[in-house]
Formats: C-alpha cells, structure tokens, sequence
C-alpha cells in the first residue's frame, strides 16, 4: 500500500486492532491529532445461525468488529475534543439493517456498531464531533464469506440470491467513507449511509 500511494504520508502499524498496544501505537503515530477516524476492519461469521454459534466464533467476531471499534474509538476522541472537531465513521454493514444479510454474530455485532455510532453522534455532537456509519452490502474485499451452516444456507441462500445487487468495489465503499469523513458531510451527523447499489430500497 505504501509503494502504490508514493505521493502520501503513510506510516504502516501492524498488529491486532483489538488489542491496547496496537491501538496505543496507532494514536502515537498519528503525532498528537487525529481529525478523522475509519473503522474498517472486521470479518465474517459464515452465515451461523444462533444454535449453531460457539462462544468462541461469537467472542471472536465481536472482538474485532465492535471491541477493536470502539477501544480505537475510545482512543482518539480525547484528542477530537481537545481539538474541538473531528470526524468518524464506521463501516457497519446491510446486516444491521435487516436479519437476512448474514449469521447471527455478524449481524447482532453490526447492530451494535450502529448503535455506539448513534449514541457517540449524540454525546460529542455539541462539542463539534460527527460519527456516522457506512453500511454496505456485497463488496470485493478480503473478507471470505461461506456457508458454514447447511441450515442458515437453505434459508438465507434464496433470498440473498434474488436481492443482493452486484458487489461493489473496495473504491466505491471507500468513496462513500470519504464523504462523510469530509467537510462535505458537514452538517450530517449519527446518520448511516446505505453504500449497497440499492439494496436496501428492495
């Protein structure tokens, strides 16, 4: 990433998010400010219904897309206030939107990102802070999505068949992301943004 973008300061960090010391060494390399934050990261859940989740499939994908958040969250809006602006947003999904997009951990963990968006707009609103959320259906990314359950496949599989619109692309999430991040999103504030080719209006 940092050889195809010669023209930007990047400084990789690599680590787990969920963890404090990566978080601590992302917030030091931001050099003492940070005036927007893109949550990202998250992975798949292969479409497990409830009786068919393990403690340990439901801890894991609630660590990285809701723990790793809002610790990362956590850390930088001391610096948001202080500085008196800032702007945040997370990559929720189409699963918090509706019951039928993924497993039962994925899409209870894309509610709750949803809502720590909600209440963080409501909370630091007045002190000049923006929090909203991106929720994108199918997208090309890395995240490897499968059928780990012959029963969630056989309810799911036709309507996720007849209604998800072609995948978007990493640039059109990422464009989306950018928006709100921007002063172009200036007056929009604990919204989420439906980045799906149309999806959610089927």
């Amino acid at each position: 990433m940092v050889a195809e973008n010669g023209g930007l300061e990047l400084i990789p960090i690599a680590g787990d998010i969920s963890m404090e010391e990566t978080v601590a060494a992302i917030v030091a390399a931001a050099g003492g400010r940070v005036d927007a934050l893109a949550n990202v990261a998250g992975i798949f859940d292969n479409f497990l219904p409830v009786h068919e989740v393990d403690d340990e499939l439901w801890e894991r994908v609630f660590r990285i897309n809701v723990t790793a958040l809002m610790r990362l969250t956590r850390a930088v809006v001391p610096l948001m206030l202080e500085s008196g602006t800032g702007s945040v947003v997370n990559v929720a999904s189409g699963a918090g939107l509706r019951g039928s997009a993924a497993g039962a951990a994925y899409t209870a963990s894309k509610h709750a990102v949803m809502g720590l968006t909600k209440n963080s707009a409501v909370i630091y609103g007045p002190k000049g802070l923006r929090f909203n959320a991106v929720a994108p259906g199918s997208t090309t990314t890395n995240i490897v999505a499968s059928w780990g359950s012959q029963f969630a496949a056989e309810r799911l599989g036709p309507l996720l068949q007849a209604m998800v619109p072609a995948p978007a692309s990493a640039a059109q999430l990422a464009a989306s992301i950018t928006f709100l991040l921007s002063d172009d999103g200036t007056n929009i504030n604990g919204s989420i943004l439906s980045s799906d080719g149309g999806w959610s209006a089927l």
